[in-house]
């Protein structure tokens, strides 16, 4: 990749102008106080994971003491275990207790419930609910599932209406989460906080106050769109402490077409021209 770099910038019409190089970052990790339980302990241990890393291990202790909470790290920095943790944890001390988990899309969701699954416990009922979900399997799911994932939509039109057939579930809510934070702008999140309102609401009506946890990829105000989204304020942990690479960022600026009008060559033209150095 070196070799590459240095042939677009010697080259004299090069598009290249600015090259960052970033090193690579150890991974910090910290631990738990009281400690996980042994049966969690051991179901992470199955997936690898021996120790939790600092942002990891922070988000627990704020989700445990029931304080609405922001996760705010990059891809891949295991931003999911903050919130699997501790629903898991609850269902080990009280069967009883419920979790909704948000996701933008039903693909994501159905990933996400294979990723839950690792963790699972016998007191632990995981199942998703969205449009693709029969009649006979929504009856079970509101029944006996104590962790559902769904969509906001399915939210708004397929549970909420429908409070009454939800309503041993809504009673026993101790967990909200909301991934993919950072998606809900403009008028769709707008519709999405009156939603989560809506939830909040009902759950009260029914006798509980369950805790939010959102997770987003970095933006500029995580605690004031979460606290947008359900009118409450939330700690925001905004640290990535998991391991990273070396990174190379090259910026790249298409050559203008006409010195007169200052246009510049297509984007989508530069970028085949970079996928054939690359690739060739």
């Amino acid at each position: 990749m070196d070799g590459l770099i240095d042939e677009w910038l010697d080259d004299p019409a090069s598009r290249v102008v600015h090259v960052e190089e970033v090193e690579a970052t150890a991974a910090m990790f910290a631990g738990l106080e009281p400690p996980l339980p042994t049966a969690l302990a051991d179901r992470l241990a199955t997936v690898g994971v021996e120790r939790l890393y600092r942002h990891q291990a922070r988000a627990v202790e704020s989700i445990r003491a029931a304080t609405d909470t922001v996760i705010v790290a990059g891809t891949a920095s295991g931003k999911s275990l903050c919130y699997q943790v501790p629903i898991v944890e609850s269902l080990l001390t009280d069967d009883e207790s419920t979790a909704l988990l948000l996701y933008p899309t039903k693909a994501l969701a159905q990933d996400q419930l294979r990723s839950i699954h690792k963790l699972a416990v016998p007191e632990m009922v995981e199942a998703t609910y969205d449009g693709d979900t029969d009649s006979d399997q929504r009856t079970w799911v509101r029944k006996h599932a104590n962790v559902v994932l769904t969509n906001p939509d399915m939210l708004h039109i397929g549970i909420l209406p429908h409070h009454g057939l939800w309503a041993s579930f809504l009673s026993r809510l101790r967990f909200v989460v909301v991934d993919e934070m950072h998606m809900l702008r403009g008028i769709f999140g707008s519709h999405v906080s009156h939603v989560l309102r809506r939830l909040r609401r009902l759950a009260a009506h029914y006798g509980a106050d369950p805790t939010f946890v959102f997770t987003s990829a970095t933006i500029g105000n995580p605690g004031d769109l979460a606290a947008g989204l359900t009118g409450r304020a939330a700690h925001v942990i905004d640290e990535d402490t998991s391991p990273t690479g070396d990174k190379t960022y090259v910026l790249w600026n298409p050559p203008l077409l006409d010195d007169g009008d200052g246009q510049r060559a297509s984007a989508l033209g530069e970028a085949t021209d970079v996928f054939l150095d690359l690739v060739g």
